[in-house]
């Protein structure tokens, strides 16, 4: 799975107040509005989610999924927008276990 979809997932499969979730929404909205971003707040993250905004930067650069990265700035700017206190009592969307390959 390439890290575009990877991150779209994982970002997904977290609430919106999720620390880790949020900063990664952060960078791919930086990447893709050519704003800035706070290269610090990436020490914050466990080493899985620093290692999938690491292959994000990559495959940005790349700049080959334009579907993916459509899909993956909209939830983006979903959590961007929504209230960092907002707890819902239901899981987000998409939670459900699965395994995937």
């Amino acid at each position: 799975m390439n890290a575009i979809k990877e991150a779209r997932r994982y970002i997904e499969r977290r609430p919106p107040e999720d620390p880790a979730a949020r900063t990664l929404a952060a960078l791919v909205l930086a990447l893709e509005t050519d704003r800035g971003f706070d290269l610090s707040s990436l020490y914050g993250l466990d080493y899985k989610s620093f290692d999938l905004a690491i292959e994000v930067l990559r495959d940005w650069r790349l700049d080959r999924y334009y579907a993916g990265k459509a899909k993956l700035f909209d939830i983006s700017m979903q959590v961007h927008e929504a209230p960092a206190a907002e707890v819902s009592a239901e899981p987000a969307s998409g939670t459900a276990t699965t395994s995937s390959s």
